[in-house]
């Protein structure tokens, strides 16, 4: 009420003071310049319209508080989001770059369609050798099936008939480099290497799961498993395989004993661990180096690019929980329009006194305008200023890398503008349209 009365008065002394600014004895305008400079200099201009509004929204810091949060929370959400999405399709291009991108595999092409559809090549048992003579391959392995026609792979020799049959693991042949060109580890003892390959020793390394289901967990004891009637020393179990996880479910022996105890024609494909980049090298010189006569007959699968990626993952983030940080600001600008709305009706007996005193529609809307745009540029600064801090703190949480586009974070304040504009168009014409005679009526 004090600041009420306190426009009142100022208001009223601007309106009965000498509207030229000059002494009444002064004679040398004319009296309709002196009316025309007095109505240009009580003309409500940018200045008062900026002071009124800041008064207005200081008048209730508690009321204001409230206002903002719908803002603070809506451009927050957005801000989060956008910056979470950026990180985490960083952080999936990052992961996808270590595994898929690093990655060829080379299969004999086919010829023909469907069932009858035959290789037209073979791919040599020393080819993991001649690829890794290419620039950028740092490993190589073969690997074939193994049929081991029917026979039982076991971890005791006896076939007891009371026990109910168990599904056999499968039987795959490798080459030495096979774990190393699928991003394995060793879990007990160690993976064969050339001399068992060379000697076609009776040698197998167990996938965990395949040594879970025989019953093997320790190796020191020179341990063993039976296909058929013969007897294989288990030398190793390995997991954490990046590629060709099925081999996890597998045992695994020598190419050399594969070809000597169950006649293995060819390997079936060709794994390859290469350097991030080199993917189109290595496909295009991998069946060269297998046949240089028809390097038709290999396919080589290269890797995706990383890039699009990256872009759909983020993509599909965005879709998502963009339509939450619109609902967030959905929110907050019917909370800023209906606070206005509000402070109109509380205001009324003010509007019809400045009505009454000179001001026009024009003045009234624009306070009542810049006031919203005001608030929402607030809720807007400090919603992207804590998404920016959210984003932070989450990826130094996470050990990622933090990225979010710095026009994000800009054009998100500046978005809580927007949405305090059309929040407050409302009821700033609402004011407007106001009488000053049924104002004054109402709230004086």
């Amino acid at each position: 009420m004090r600041a009420f009365e306190a426009l009142k008065a100022r208001l009223s002394g601007r309106a009965t003071q000498d509207p030229t600014g000059d002494a009444p004895t002064s004679g040398r305008r004319t009296s309709k310049q002196r009316v025309h400079r007095g109505r240009a200099r009580d003309r409500f201009n940018a200045r008062d319209l900026f002071a009124e509004a800041a008064h207005g929204i200081g008048a209730r810091p508690g009321r204001l508080v409230l206002t903002i949060l719908g803002t603070v929370l809506g451009i927050a959400s957005v801000v989060i989001t956008v910056g979470l999405a950026q990180t985490a399709a960083g952080q999936i291009s990052r992961q996808f770059d270590a595994v898929a991108a690093t990655q060829v595999v080379i299969t004999p092409a086919k010829a023909g369609n469907g069932d009858d559809a035959r290789p037209k090549g073979r791919i040599p048992w020393d080819g993991a050798e001649r690829v890794t003579q290419i620039n950028g391959v740092v490993a190589a392995g073969l690997a074939a099936p193994v049929d081991v026609e029917g026979r039982r792979v076991t971890a005791v020799p006896v076939n007891d008939p009371s026990v109910a049959d168990r599904t056999s693991p499968a039987v795959v042949a490798g080459s030495a480099g096979l774990l190393d060109a699928v991003r394995g580890q060793v879990v007990v003892g160690r993976f064969f290497d050339g001399g068992h390959d060379a000697r076609n020793d009776r040698v197998v390394v167990l996938g965990e799961r395949a040594a879970e289901q025989l019953g093997i967990n320790r190796i020191d004891s020179q341990p063993s498993i039976f296909i058929g009637d013969d007897a294989y020393t288990v030398i190793g179990v390995f997991g954490d395989v990046k590629r060709r996880t099925d081999l996890l479910d597998a045992v695994v022996l020598p190419v050399g004993t594969a070809r000597q105890d169950f006649l293995v024609g060819a390997p079936e494909e060709l794994q390859i661990h290469i350097e991030t980049g080199a993917g189109s090298l290595v496909a295009e010189q991998g069946p060269v180096a297998l046949d240089p006569n028809s390097p038709e007959s290999f396919k080589a699968q290269v890797p995706a690019s990383g890039s699009s990626l990256q872009e759909n993952v983020q993509a599909d983030i965005n879709a998502i929980f963009l339509a939450l940080g619109g609902i967030a600001l959905l929110v907050g600008g019917l909370g800023i329009a209906n606070v206005t709305l509000l402070s109109v009706m509380e205001r009324v007996g003010e509007i019809g006194l400045r009505r009454a005193l000179g001001a026009t529609k024009r003045d009234i809307a624009g306070q009542f305008v810049v006031e919203s745009v005001v608030i929402g540029l607030l809720g807007g600064l400090v919603g992207a200023s804590l998404g920016v801090f959210t984003v932070v703190i989450v990826s130094v949480v996470q050990d990622w890398t933090p990225i979010l586009d710095i026009w994000v974070a800009i054009g998100s304040a500046l978005l809580g503008g927007v949405i305090g504009l059309l929040a407050g168009t409302y009821p700033a014409l609402k004011a407007a349209a106001i009488e000053p005679i049924a104002a004054l009526r109402g709230g004086i």
